[in-house]
């Protein structure tokens, strides 16, 4: 990280912000609304996986995990990128959901006509989450957290913490 310019790791930082606040607000939106649910997003799910998303909404237990874990989910991603804690799991967090929304909703010719859910955009492999997903790979293999972020700060303190000896 050291070899790196002022102006690449001042991007670097910004790039890890802008996706932690990304994924802090869009967990909090649905945190806070008591009624959202991920069920038209699972129900509405296309391509080879869409059976496996769509037995995952059928069954009422299973939705509520997984509602749970996409709320916190991104919340915790949200706040490991934002205060430069635990980044490499975070990306790595957020890399893996990024994932499960690409594989429900792949961005393949003609997709568009058969979502229910309205789509920004026409997106032809190509689209926002595989673009997050790079982003989010590029953080994990130039890490920010040690210079600018909690991670630096705790591994110094613990560098620095006196041993004891009996």
């Amino acid at each position: 990280m050291n070899s790196n310019s002022n102006l690449q790791r001042f991007w670097l930082v910004a790039l890890r912000l802008l996706i932690g606040w990304h994924f802090l607000y869009e967990g909090l939106v649905k945190v806070l609304n008591p009624k959202w649910t991920s069920l038209g997003y699972l129900m509405d799910s296309q391509g080879w996986f869409a059976s496996v998303f769509h037995s995952m909404a059928s069954n009422a237990g299973t939705l509520s995990v997984i509602n749970f874990l996409n709320e916190w989910g991104l919340v915790l991603i949200g706040l490991s990128l934002i205060l430069g804690l635990l980044t490499r799991l975070g990306c790595i967090g957020g890399i893996l959901l990024l994932l499960l929304y690409y594989l429900s909703h792949p961005p393949f010719i003609g997709s568009e006509e058969l979502f229910m859910m309205p789509r920004e955009g026409s997106y032809l492999w190509i689209d926002r989450n595989l673009i997050e997903i790079a982003a989010l790979a590029t953080l994990y293999v130039f890490p920010t957290s040690k210079t600018f972020g909690l991670d630096g700060l705790l591994g110094n303190l613990l560098k620095n913490k006196p041993t004891q000896s009996h």
